[in-house]
């Protein structure tokens, strides 16, 4: 189903070298908001050394953001040195194609990793690309995604199984 990602991790930290090559991933689409930073634009800690390691294995990365604010998601891009496309209107295809272009990559080699199921997961999934879901490294979010919380956790909820079945799956 379009609605439940291929791999679940607690955290971006938690996709390992390993784990990229085991899956012939070669390029990340990464959500920014509570992906990559908290509501009050704080990085996730670790971040900065998770991004170096990828880069220095021949992982490409590329921020999609849903965020109207270009200059927020170009400041967390510039952090991190890497490319970026704001108000990407995610789970529309075209933020994840014009990444796709960017990165220069087949569908099949890259993985879109976010932490929200309408957006991020099933963009991903529509895209023909890996979904990742992570967990929101904070408890807030903007009103639309506090809207959109109760309808995901529920299905998480009824999907638990199988999304424990994926998480099991992720951990080997």
């Amino acid at each position: 189903m379009k609605l439940y990602p291929n791999f679940y991790f607690n955290n971006i930290l938690e996709i390992t070298i390993p784990f990229l090559h085991e899956n012939a991933i070669q390029g990340l689409i990464l959500d920014m908001d509570n992906t990559l930073i908290d509501f009050d634009r704080k990085l996730l800690e670790g971040t900065e050394q998770w991004v170096a390691e990828l880069k220095e294995n021949g992982i490409q990365l590329c921020i999609v953001s849903n965020s109207n604010h270009k200059e927020k998601v170009k400041t967390v891009a510039k952090r991190l040195q890497i490319p970026y496309f704001y108000f990407a209107k995610k789970p529309l295809k075209s933020g994840f194609k014009k990444a796709k272009e960017k990165l220069g990559l087949e569908n099949k080699q890259i993985a879109a990793v976010g932490d929200q199921i309408f957006t991020d997961v099933l963009g991903a999934n529509r895209s023909h690309m890996i979904s990742i879901l992570v967990e929101p490294i904070g408890k807030k979010d903007i009103w639309i995604t506090r809207l959109k919380r109760p309808l995901e956790n529920a299905i998480i909820q009824r999907g638990k199984r199988k999304l424990q079945e994926i998480k099991k799956k992720t951990q080997k």
